[in-house]
């Protein structure tokens, strides 16, 4: 009797890791007395799964309302790019009440109003429409991208903004974040190093690659200049040591550390 064709198997593999779509804000203002720009920056706390009572940029997951909200204003844009935008808009509202890349001046009480609606809502849509906001959604601009290689990571975009002068209103949300602050990419660097605030890996990569740059123009000057290419940080040996690395030519002056001094999040 011949032999039988054997049904062919499923070819199996590793499943694809899946991620968790982030946007995170870097937000400059003016620095004092001739001094190096100031960017914002939060502490989280302790009880929060991922940089638990570390120094990060305000950011968070991209909801599902953001895309919708992306479709709405801007449907013939990248989708991911532009929901990225509006998280990062919609996060920095909530956890700072700063309301950046709106196309007028907001006054103080009127962006407490807002945030106190966000809160209640979770949605950046109707604050949009209760108080007559549009959204300028270019005046974030586009830094860098991380998405480290594990499951569930935060697949995140970073961008820049701009809010001029120094004169703010600012409150900590007191639930994910226990602190704000201002400083220079270059003091955050030397708190970190003299254990004043902890960072995690892309946040010490990113302040080294901002300390580069006294003024908020050179800094978005060289974002539009450098490509923005996803970065998944890679181990390698030196020297009989394990390390953490990123790769070369996407504007990082420092392309890693041990890995055994690493704070990964």
């Amino acid at each position: 009797m011949p032999d039988l064709p054997q049904p062919s198997m499923p070819q199996t593999g590793p499943e694809p890791k899946a991620v968790i779509p982030a946007a995170t804000a870097i937000i400059f203002r003016h620095g004092r007395d001739g001094e190096a720009a100031e960017i914002l920056m939060v502490q989280r706390s302790r009880a929060m799964r991922f940089a638990g009572g570390a120094a990060v940029f305000p950011g968070g997951r991209v909801d599902p309302a953001d895309h919708a909200l992306a479709e709405r204003l801007a449907p013939r844009a990248d989708r991911a790019l532009t929901a990225a935008r509006i998280a990062a808009i919609r996060e920095t509202l909530e956890e700072t009440g700063l309301a950046i890349a709106v196309t007028r001046k907001i006054p103080a009480a009127e962006a407490i109003a807002a945030r106190r609606m966000l809160l209640e809502d979770g949605a950046l849509a109707p604050v949009l429409d209760r108080f007559g906001w549009a959204l300028d959604l270019e005046a974030l601009t586009p830094f860098a991208h991380w998405c480290p290689d594990f499951h569930r990571a935060f697949d995140t975009r970073f961008f820049l903004a701009d809010l001029g002068t120094g004169d703010v209103d600012i409150a900590v949300d007191e639930t994910e974040n226990t602190h704000l602050f201002w400083t220079s990419a270059q003091s955050a660097l030397d708190k970190a190093r003299a254990g004043e605030i902890s960072v995690i890996f892309p946040t010490q990569r990113n302040l080294e690659r901002l300390a580069q740059f006294a003024t908020f123009a050179q800094a978005h000057a060289h974002a539009r200049r450098t490509p923005v290419r996803k970065i998944t940080p890679f181990a390698a040996e030196r020297d009989g040591e394990r390390w953490l690395m990123i790769p070369e030519g996407l504007g990082y002056p420092i392309l890693g550390e041990p890995a055994a001094s690493t704070d990964r999040g």
